[in-house]
Order: structure tokens, then sequence, then C-alpha cells
């Protein structure tokens, strides 16, 4: 009875798995250009446009408006791959958890706060080990360099030279930098892990609490979702501007840490340095995760639909 019994909590791990990562790709779809305006903002800082609409129109009248989903192919790859394993990653910690409280006799095997961290710390961690190369690369296409001519003076009506494809961009990375530069980042990428930890805590207490109380529709989970990531976005984003620019330290002529990276914002632009592009990337953060729980429930319902009219067609 008991592999029975393990092999349920596989395959609805997986369905968590699939769902997250059906439901990344989808919200990441919706709101890329965000991505695109902030991530510029944070690494191109001397040329940065503060407003919104100014930045957009700049990038459309250079580049077009494909200029704004740069790099999405990497991205919609990177956050496939980055929401399976964290989802698979962190149901599996949560039944270890809820198997743990049933045989210890505690009345709920919901988490707790601290249950809810430790499987968010370990889901993190082991997703950024695994996907950090994807997201160098991601970065790499959303900052791409431009030569001057083909920069602010390229003429009305003329054409941009190619766009370089993900494939192109990482063979680029490795051979001119090495394969220790797919890894660029990884140690302020791991201090993030506190993000989606604060992100997914502060979801599940809610939905737990509001469980009692009604069933949580899409709307609801939209609503948690947007509410968790607000708060986890604010509060790390100086590591994710730290992140973005060793991402792309090597291409720029030179390496650095993070604290040295750390420095160097603070000497040359201030403390503000920091949080350029926050708008756009709280924007983003913020309509991705209320998006991804929205799209995530519903299409794990789905999944399971499926699962189950599998075997009763093997059956029939």
């Amino acid at each position: 009875m008991a592999p029975t019994t393990t092999a349920a909590q596989q395959s609805d791990n997986v369905a968590h798995a699939l769902s997250g990562a059906g439901g990344g790709i989808l919200s990441m779809a919706l709101t890329y250009p965000l991505i695109t305006l902030s991530t510029r903002a944070q690494v191109e800082s001397k040329r940065a446009s503060s407003n919104f609409l100014e930045a957009v129109r700049h990038i459309i009248a250079r580049e077009g408006v494909t200029g704004l989903y740069a790099g999405l192919d990497s991205a919609l790859f990177g956050i496939s791959v980055t929401n399976f394993v964290y989802y698979y990653w962190y149901e599996w910690t949560r039944s270890g958890f809820e198997k743990a409280a049933v045989t210890a006799g505690r009345a709920s095997k919901k988490l707790t706060t601290v249950e809810s961290m430790i499987a968010g710390a370990l889901a993190g961690s082991a997703t950024v080990l695994l996907t950090n190369p994807i997201w160098v690369v991601n970065t790499r296409m959303t900052t791409r360099k431009r030569n001057k001519e083909t920069d602010e003076s390229l003429l009305p009506g003329a054409k941009a030279p190619k766009v370089p494809t993900t494939v192109g961009t990482l063979i680029a990375l490795i051979k001119e930098e090495g394969l220790q530069a797919l890894f660029a980042g990884v140690v302020p990428a791991l201090v993030l892990v506190i993000n989606p930890i604060l992100q997914y805590t502060i979801f599940e207490q809610l939905k737990n609490t509001l469980e009692k109380k009604r069933r949580i529709t899409p709307t609801i989970a939209f609503l948690l979702g947007a509410l968790g990531k607000l708060f986890a976005t604010s509060i790390t984003y100086p590591y994710i501007t730290i992140k973005s620019r060793m991402h792309v330290a090597g291409r720029d002529g030179g390496k650095e840490n993070m604290l040295d990276g750390m420095r160097r914002i603070i000497h040359e632009e201030g403390y503000v340095g920091f949080y350029k592009g926050i708008g756009p990337k709280v924007t983003q953060s913020v309509l991705t995760a209320a998006c991804l729980f929205a799209f995530k429930d519903v299409l794990y319902e789905q999944t399971i639909r499926l699962r189950r009219k599998v075997p009763a067609k093997a059956l029939a």
C-alpha cells in the first residue's frame, strides 16, 4: 500500500510542477516588455530613461516592437524550467513536512510559517543552481550591446543588425568568457532565494487563513499572489539589480563579486542606483506572480482531471 501512496504523491508533485511551468510561461509572455525595461534600467544606468513611456518609445524607435521582446525565447524556457524545478522541490518538501505532522500527531498538517520558509529555501536554492546559466544568457540578450551607428544614430527606415539567437549568445559567451561565466551572479541569486520564501510564505499563510472561511478561487489566488510578490520584490530589489549587473560584467570588460558591485553602485550612483527600473520590475513581478497563481490553480485542476481520465480510458 505504501508504494501506491508514494507513487500518488510523486504524481501529484509532477502535476504541481507542470502546472507551475505552464502558469509561468503564460504569465511571462504577458508581462515580458516590463522585464526588458527593468533589466535595461538596471544594467544601462547611464542611458536608461526614468520615464516609462519615453523608455518604451526609445526602444521601439531604435529596435522596433520586437526590441521589447529581446530574449523572450530564453526567458520562456528559463521560467518553465525554473518553475518546474521550484514547484517539484517545494511540493516534495511540503509532503515531507505533512507526513511528519501526521506522525507527530499534530492537529493540523498545514505548513507552519517556519516550515513554509524552509520548503521555500530548499526549493529556491535547487532552482538557482540549476537555472542560473539560463538567466545569464537571457540578461545578455535583453541588454545586448549595439554599435554606435546602430544605436541613437540609426536612420529612420534603416534595418538594425540581425538579433543573435539564444544558442548563438550561449556559444559566444562560453567561447569568450568560459563556462564559469554561466554562473555569474549566483551569489546574489542565492541571497534572492528570500524573495520566493517571503512570497510563498505570505501566500500560503493568507491562503490557509482564508480557506477556513471560503473556497480559494483563481481571483483570490491572483490577489494573494500579487500581495506576496509586491512585498517580496520591494524588499529584495537591490539584489536583483546586483545580479543583473554581474550577469553582464564579463561582457563589459570586468568581473566583480557581490560586495564590489554594491560598493561601485554606491560610489558611482548613490543608493538610488540599487533601485533603477524598480517601477516596471515591481509591476511586472506583481502581475506575473498574480497571473501565475491564478493560472497554476486552473492548470493543476486540469492536469488532475486529465490524469484521472487516462486510467479510466485504459480500463475501458
